[in-house]
């Protein structure tokens, strides 16, 4: 902050508390004019931020500026949000202690897009992963929902929050956001059924008629012309050219879902039900009874908010009374129809706003099941609540909005003096009363039981009897009559009652004087409805209006509590909510009525400098010490200045911040010491210390610059030394670098040995397959050799883990393939890249079917069926061919006639395998014949039998057992005869019995 005194003729400076006349309201805003006039719309009062709205775009709000403001110390740089926010995050982080933010201004002072840069600074520095992320979506995905519902254009702002919002973002004990709340306060429901000329009704309703599907107006009974509908056209202002409300309808629609909303329908038949209730109109008959005149719109009703419409169109135009526990139905004047029905349009949208945010708290809600324990979790709160209001026409709304105010004012003085006085505590300074305007008379005067504006308020609601607003101030007369804060026209001096009204009474709020006007002051208050009317509701097919009217509503005889009760009662939790936190403050201001960028309304300004306080705000800070800063930081700036101090100090910080202020010439009374801080309390004394040091900068500047050119030059001569010794060392290496290891060729081989493993690394194979090796020196050939076996194995048990079970059987028996038919049998080469199946049936459906039957019809024992081919068995004696299934198991071998066993072979008993070394499929498998049950040699023949003899051969284990004969084959017809198969190469593939009783096997020649 100190770097920016320098320019502070021309830019102000960034901290109101360095201003040398405090007390002067002008030179505050001066110095406000003068930074906005540079784009410089932030400015301190100590912690506090001020900022004004630029009404245009600034390129201060990039992620490169967030990440400027992350982890830096609050003064250390020029004001900003992200500096609030920043601060108070790792105060929240460090401190272990929930922080709060609290955001004030008048409606378009920018309060709301204030809101949504803290957010939006927490959502893209804050630690994050997958389900953050969504957080942090539905978290910024809520604004433009609740301001579609919750904001409205006003004479002062076309984006004017009608509501207060106090949002809890909660985080982890890593600093990440895991979950968030809102509470809304006093929703401006009024707006619902009036607006002022020039305004507008909440946006959801334009949005709505602009931006929504034809189909979907239709299925609602719209139009899209809001001059069609009686809601819409009060305050004469249908479109606004700074806004689009189809663009702003696609935003919500897309945020609905990302907040977990599913039930749009339903929402939005609210919606349009609001606007037919505007539209419904009453009659009124020849003996003074109300009609409502309007049926279509009744029938409208009865199918969007799912209702009986008989009975909703008796509702409106009667009420139920009980006495002495009679029920009547008595009929309403037509005056009291259309209030009526501008009761029920304000409860269901009142009620259905209260739904939603409680629907959003539902998708911002902490996730148990991801983080089991909250203990670890704090909050930052953020408050967006209404400044200040005095209009033209100030009525109950705006004593609600400035009671809250006076209690943020109260809040926010006690914190202030309680952080100074802690600050001053902590640091040893002695405290020094400040005298300030204290408001509590004000709140008092408001809130105070049984005596206070509220309480009899709500006395003249409840009293039996004709009662009015006139009667309210009448009994506000009588009680608070002699209160210096409260006057009425009645009680006012001649020059006083000049400017006031009959119907006014005037409060003197800690910002100023403002006058309210009674009328509709109990109506507001009472925020009721009729009973016949909540009993309609509570029937509701709609989902949303059944959590919203209640059923035990109409049973409890209970009155519920009247409107300004419920809002102190809520402020009152509010209060305790922000008192348990550390605050931070952001006070918002709007520079010009216009919204036009550059101008700068003078009193305007000043009005809102009045109403925020910041003048009171500025005259606690500097009642003590106008400027404070950390030894460290104190001496790291200002060290130059003193000969002693400079470059560096090497003793205690309070004895080098000591010892540089009395070479400055501090007198006592300018400054004292803390225990770890400075405190100046003149700003007069720091900007002539700021003022030295720009005039020392020149001097620093020339030594610097010598000492840095000297260090430069120093480093080229070292290296230039360096660089010549190594060449002479290479140079010597090389013409040793065929005698042994020594001091003369130690760099030069190790150059060498590093050159060559570099290499190496950059160039090994990446598969088992690829066998190219780096040529190595003949100095590392050997390591070379080592490393090259190393790395192969390395590369062949990696590639082996990652090989599937599958694939290793499939490898064992490829490899066990390889070595009884490679070079031993044409037909193997053609086998190589053929995947070995475990069933060659499948292929084949009427085997398929013969297998499933064997399978229920026969057991084969423990053993399960391993394997089975199609093959055809050639009699020992004639040589017939007839088809047959080999099933192999792991313990025998089995052939099968469909679903008859044939033979059976003992892989115990078998005593080999033969083969030729031709193309064929011929193979015999040699059983012993002594044995009645093995029946003697088997000649087969299968299309598979590469795959067939490798499988057999290795569940036999008898894969050294294989013969391959390159012409002939003997085997065994009977006990002592014996059989030959020839095999001779031809042109096709032939088996036929032959000469002298030989079987016959001609094989195809492969080219």
């Amino acid at each position: 902050m100190e770097s920016a005194l320098t320019a502070r003729d021309r830019v102000g400076v960034q901290d109101f508390v360095l201003l040398e006349n405090y007390n002067s309201e002008a030179a505050f805003i001066e110095n406000l004019r003068r930074r906005f006039r540079e784009n410089l719309i932030y400015t301190y009062i100590g912690s506090v931020l001020v900022s004004v709205n630029p009404y245009k775009e600034l390129e201060i709000y990039s992620k490169p500026q967030m990440e400027r403001y992350r982890g830096v110390s609050f003064y250390e740089i020029s004001p900003h949000i992200y500096a609030v926010s920043d601060n108070t995050y790792r105060a929240m982080r460090t401190e272990r202690k929930d922080q709060c933010i609290l955001i004030s201004g008048e409606s378009g002072a920018g309060k709301t897009e204030a809101s949504k840069k803290i957010l939006l600074y927490y959502a893209v520095t804050c630690p994050t992963n997958d389900h953050m992320a969504a957080l942090g979506d539905r978290l910024l995905q809520s604004n433009p929902v609740l301001e579609a519902f919750g904001n409205a254009k006003t004479l002062r702002n076309d984006n004017s929050s009608r509501f207060g919002k106090y949002m809890d973002v909660q985080f982890d004990f890593r600093g990440a956001p895991v979950g968030g709340h809102i509470l809304n306060y006093l929703l401006e429901k009024s707006r619902v059924v009036h607006q002022n000329h020039g305004e507008r009704n909440f946006h959801i309703f334009y949005q709505l008629l602009d931006g929504g599907e034809d189909d979907l107006l239709i299925t609602l009974d719209l139009e899209r012309n809001p001059q069609k509908y009686q809601y819409l056209v009060k305050g004469n202002c249908p479109r606004l050219s700074s806004v689009s409300d189809k663009n702003n309808w696609k935003v919500v629609m897309k945020a609905l879902p990302v907040i977990g909303f599913t039930e749009e329908e339903k929402l939005l038949n609210i919606i349009a039900s609001v606007l037919h209730l505007g539209n419904t109109q009453f009659g009124e008959g020849e003996e003074g009874e109300t009609y409502i005149t309007t049926e279509t719109q009744i029938h409208h009703l009865s199918k969007l908010m799912g209702v009986d419409g008989s009975a909703l169109g008796e509702a409106l135009t009667h009420k139920k009374l009980t006495a002495k526990g009679e029920e009547m139905i008595s009929p309403l004047s037509f005056e009291q129809a259309l209030s009526a029905r501008d009761a029920l349009a304000k409860a269901v949208y009142g009620r259905t706003f209260t739904w939603l945010v409680e629907k959003i708290n539902q998708s911002l809600a902490l996730k148990d099941e991801l983080y089991h324990s909250s203990k670890g979790s704090s909050v930052i709160g953020l408050l967006d609540i209404y400044g200040f209001e005095v209009l033209q026409h100030n009525s109950f709304e705006q004593f609600c909005i400035n009671y809250c105010n006076e209690k943020l004012q109260q809040l926010f003085i006690e914190l202030t003096l309680r952080s100074e006085q802690e600050e001053y505590e902590t640091e040893g300074i002695a405290w020094e009363t400040v005298q300030y305007f204290d408001n509590k008379i004000i709140c008092d005067l408001i809130e105070e039981k049984h005596k206070g504006i509220i309480s009899i308020l709500d006395e003249e609601c409840l009293r039996p009897g004709e009662t009015c607003d006139v009667s309210f101030l009448e009994k506000l007369e009588d009680a608070l009559g002699g209160h210096p804060h409260f006057v009425t026209h009645k009680l006012a001096n001649g020059k006083t009652r000049r400017v006031m009204s009959r119907e006014e009474f005037r409060l003197l709020h800690y910002a100023g004087e403002v006058n309210y006007n009674v009328n509709g002051f109990l109506d507001k208050n009472n925020d009721s409805l009729n009973r016949n009317l909540k009993e309609v509701m509570c029937q509701s097919d709609n989902q949303i209006l059944q959590h919203c009217f209640r059923r035990e509503e109409v049973i409890d005889q209970k009155r519920p509590e009247m409107a300004a009760t419920q809002f102190k009662n809520s402020l009152m939790k509010l209060m305790e909510i922000l008192m348990s936190k550390e605050p931070s403050y952001v006070r918002c201001i709007k520079p010009n009525d216009a919204k036009q960028p550059g101008r700068f309304d003078e009193v305007l300004v000043r009005h809102q400098v009045k109403y925020l306080g910041l003048m009171e705000n500025l005259r606690v800070r500097r009642a003590g010490f106008a400027y404070r800063r950390r030894f460290e930081a104190f001496l790291q700036r200002y060290k130059p200045l003193c000969p002693e101090t400079w470059p560096n100090w090497h003793g205690r910080l309070s004895d080098g911040v000591s010892t540089l202020v009395s070479h400055l010439g501090y007198k006592p009374e300018e400054y004292k010491l803390g225990r770890s801080k400075i405190f100046i309390r003149f700003p007069k004394t720091l900007f002539t210390t700021e003022d030295a040091l720009e005039a020392k900068k020149p001097e620093i500047v020339i030594v610097i610059q010598s000492g840095w050119r000297g260090m430069k030059a120093r480093r080229r001569a070292k290296r230039r030394r360096q660089a010549a010794e190594l060449i002479r060392r290479f140079i010597k290496g090389f013409i040793y670098r065929h005698e042994e290891y020594c001091p003369e060729n130690e760099y030069f081989l190790d150059h060498v040995r590093y050159s060559f493993l570099k290499n190496l690394r950059q160039n090994l194979p990446k598969s088992v397959l690829d066998k190219n090796w780096p040529t190595p020196p003949p100095l590392v050939a050997e390591a070379s050799e080592h490393l090259r076996r190393m790395h192969m194995r390395n590369m062949t048990l990696k590639y082996c883990r990652r090989v599937q079970p599958e694939w290793k059987k499939q490898m064992m028996q490829k490899v066990e393939a390889s070595k009884i038919f490679k070079d031993q049998k044409d037909s193997y080469p053609q086998s190589v890249g053929r995947l070995f199946l475990d069933s060659r049936l499948v292929m084949y459906r009427e085997n398929t079917q013969h297998l499933r039957r064997f399978s229920h019809c026969f057991t084969l024992g423990n053993d399960k069926v391993q394997y089975g081919v199609s093959v055809i068995k050639y009699d020992r004696r004639g040589f017939k061919p007839r088809p047959r299934q080999l099933l192999l198991t792991n313990t025998f071998a089995v052939l099968v006639d469909r679903t008859k066993i044939k033979q059976r072979m003992d892989y115990s008993a078998m005593r080999g395998i033969s083969v030729s070394s031709l193309s064929d499929g011929v193979f015999v498998v040699h059983m012993p014949s002594e044995d009645n049950k093995q029946k003697g040699d088997v000649v087969l023949h299968c299309s598979h039998v590469i795959e067939l003899v490798t499988k057999l051969a290795m569940m036999a284990n008898k894969v050294s057992y294989v013969n391959i004969s390159p012409g002939s084959i003997r085997f065994a017809v009977a006990r002592g005869k014996e059989g030959i198969i020839d095999f001779v190469r031809g042109s096709e593939l032939k088996v036929a019995k032959g000469k002298r009783g030989h079987l016959l096997v001609v094989s195809q020649r492969l080219y």
